[in-house]
């Protein structure tokens, strides 16, 4: 361990920052601030040490004060018809706690005009990140006493991050097992990109549902794609131009389904009399699709209010002893599955 001095400025002592000691200590700051909040995860030496310098250089929390009374809401691309939903779940539980809520999209387009520095500089309440936060930018909240909760993580998260997420591996056994129910036995699955971790989940639960009813194992019949109605419709066409065509199609997210309908049509295919199809997330739009779409009902709303309450309570000091929370799907059976025709 470094023998450091309290930083100084032109005009004498600066605050100590968590990031200062996590230097002076050899360790990294998510490290720090496990022991600064009693978490465990930290051998006994390296708590000592830390400890050791908070007290030596007099560090304090930073107090909710210094931060604004505002939960930002952070998106990587703000044009996906669910962001609605999310939104509203958020404003619902912010205005309960009379705190106001910021919307912020960054992070895909080079002149996008909002970065993650202006997001800390802001130092709102509390984040809710609609994406996965890198290691460097989780740092800088931590650094900055700024708590956060990732909504709907991408990719795993280190145990210590705070999430919410849905029971996508359940509700993809659903989806599929219905379909197993009613008699389908050639049910082919468009998964998302293979690095999502939502998306890894669902597929196993279509294979879990699979294996279950008996049914061998085909290769052949999972595709992965963009979560895109175009996504949806290429990867669509492909299945159903093999001379043995699934019978139904479950997809990783409605707008594959809706991609799957277009394509059904180009084929001469009716729904569901020809081809049985099942989305996932229920979003409003499905319903009026002709016809009614077959679902899986992820609780957007629901999960933007669970997480809003739990970035809010991390924000007020709080040790919620559900950090890592996954709020159940549903599977919604509408129009468009039936029992196949042979």
């Amino acid at each position: 361990m470094a023998d450091r001095e309290r930083p100084r400025g032109g005009d004498g002592p600066r605050p100590v920052t968590i990031a200062y000691i996590a230097e002076s200590a050899g360790v990294s700051v998510p490290t720090v601030s496990k022991v600064i909040n009693g978490k465990s995860g930290v051998s006994a030496d390296t708590r000592a040490r830390v400890e050791e310098l908070v007290n030596r250089y007099g560090y304090r929390k930073p107090a909710g004060a210094n931060r604004n009374n505002v939960v930002e809401l952070v998106f990587r691309e703000l044009k996906h018809m669910w962001a609605v939903e999310i939104i509203r779940g958020v404003e619902r539980v912010a205005r309960q706690h009379g705190v106001g809520v910021m919307v912020s999209e960054f992070g895909l387009h080079e002149t996008a005009s909002v970065t993650w520095d202006d997001t800390v500089a802001r130092r709102p309440n509390c984040v809710l990140s609609v994406a996965q936060l890198s290691e460097a930018e989780r740092e800088q909240l931590t650094a900055k006493g700024i708590p956060f909760v990732v909504f709907d993580p991408a990719t795993e998260l280190p145990d210590d991050v705070p999430f919410v997420g849905a029971t996508n591996w359940s509700g993809g056994r659903a989806a599929t097992r219905h379909l197993t129910d009613l008699g389908h036995r050639r049910i082919a699955m468009i998964s998302g990109p293979e690095d999502q971790l939502y998306c890894a989940a669902r597929l196993d639960g279509y294979r879990s549902a699979i294996q279950a009813a008996g049914l061998p194992a085909d290769a052949e019949l999972i595709v992965h794609a963009l979560l895109t109605p175009e996504g949806g419709s290429a990867a669509a066409r492909s299945l159903l131009a093999v001379p043995d065509r699934p019978t139904a199609i479950f997809t990783a997210n409605d707008l594959q389904a809706l991609g799957v309908y277009q394509a059904a049509r180009e084929a001469g295919l009716r729904i569901p009399e020809d081809l049985s199809v099942v989305g996932f997330d229920d979003l409003p739009v499905v319903a009026w699709v002709d016809p009614p779409l077959t679902t899986v009902h992820q609780p957007l709303t629901e999960m933007a209010s669970a997480a809003t309450e739990l970035a809010l309570a991390l924000g007020r000091g709080e040790n919620s002893a559900q950090a890592r929370l996954e709020i159940g799907t549903t599977l919604t059976v509408r129009a468009s599955t039936a029992p196949p025709k042979n």
